[in-house]
C-alpha cells in the first residue's frame, strides 16, 4: 500500500496556494492508494482567540477564511477527480484513492466558537468547509491504516498537549504514528519485540508563506508532502517530497484542472 500525507497547509486569504496544484499533479502521477490530509488546511484567523484585540486582527472575516480554503481545496482535488474520471471513461485500470481528513485545531475553532456563543449555532459549522470528497474524522480522533496511526496530533498526558518530538511520539503511543501540527519535520525509529520496525513522523508543513507569530528564526521550516511506500503492519518507507522539488517539477507545466 502507498499513502500520500499532506500536512498543515494553513490556507487563508491572500496567501499563495499554487503549490496545491503541484501536489495534485504529483499525486495523479504516483497514484497512492490512500491520501491523508492531517488537518489545519483552513487557517481560520478570523476565529483566533489569541489575536483578538490586536491591530492585525482588524478586517478578518469568517466567510473570507472559509472561501480561501474552499478554493484551495478545489485546486487540490480537481486534478484528482479529473484523473479518476479519465481512467473510468477510458476503461483503463481504475484508480480511486481513499481520502482521509483529520480535523485540525484550526478547523476546530469553528466548533469552539459555537460552544462559546450559542447564537452561532446553525450559522457556522464544519459543513461550510469543502470536504465533500473526504472521509472526515473529528479533531484528535486517531485513524489506523495498515497498522499506522494518523491524527492531527497525538497528546501527552492528561492535559491533552501535543507530544514534543517524534521520539516522544513513539514512546507514548508505542506504534507507528504520523502527525501534523508542529511547524517542522521530525522522525524517530524503533523496533518491536518481534523485530518489526516502528516510525514516528512529524510531517511538518505544506505552505509557501511566513507566519508572523513564528518570527524571523522559526519561519523557513521544511515544507512538503510525504509518500509512505510499502505500508504494511505499521512498517513503511517514508519519502519526503519538498515544496521546492514540486515547484521545479510541476510549476511550468500546464495546470491540470
Amino acid at each position: 500500500m502507498k499513502i500520500c500525507v499532506i500536512p498543515d497547509c494553513q490556507v487563508k486569504p491572500n496567501v499563495s496556494v499554487e503549490h496545491l496544484n503541484w501536489a495534485a499533479k504529483y499525486i495523479v502521477e504516483k497514484k497512492p492508494d490512500v491520501i491523508v490530509n492531517l488537518g489545519d488546511f483552513w487557517d481560520m484567523p478570523s476565529l483566533s482567540v489569541y489575536d483578538k484585540g490586536k491591530k492585525d486582527f482588524e478586517g478578518r472575516r469568517y466567510k473570507a477564511d472559509v472561501d480561501a480554503g474552499n478554493e484551495a481545496m478545489e485546486l487540490l482535488m480537481s486534478p484528482i477527480r479529473k484523473e479518476i474520471a479519465r481512467l473510468k471513461k477510458g476503461k483503463r485500470k481504475q484508480w480511486k484513492p481513499k481520502l482521509i481528513y483529520t480535523m485540525g485545531n484550526h478547523e476546530e475553532r469553528i466548533a469552539r466558537a459555537v460552544e462559546a456563543d450559542a447564537i452561532l449555532e446553525d450559522v457556522i459549522s464544519y459543513n461550510d468547509l469543502n470536504l465533500k470528497d473526504w472521509e472526515v474524522h473529528d479533531f484528535l480522533e486517531p485513524v489506523v491504516i495498515e497498522g499506522v496511526c494518523f491524527a492531527h496530533y497525538f497528546t501527552s498526558g492528561v492535559m491533552g498537549r501535543a507530544v514534543s518530538s517524534a521520539k516522544a511520539l513513539l514512546s507514548k503511543r508505542m506504534m507507528s504514528c504520523v502527525m501534523g501540527h508542529v511547524q517542522d519535520r521530525d522522525i524517530a525509529f524503533g523496533r518491536r519485540a518481534d523485530g518489526k520496525h516502528l516510525t514516528g513522523l512529524f510531517a511538518g508543513i505544506f505552505y509557501n508563506h511566513d507566519e508572523k507569530y513564528l518570527g524571523a528564526q522559526n519561519n523557513g521550516s521544511w515544507s512538503g508532502i510525504w509518500m509512505l511506500n510499502e505500508v504494511s503492519d505499521g512498517q513503511f518507507d517514508e519519502l519526503p517530497i519538498s515544496i521546492n522539488y514540486l515547484r521545479e517539477r510541476y510549476a511550468n507545466t500546464r495546470r491540470a484542472c
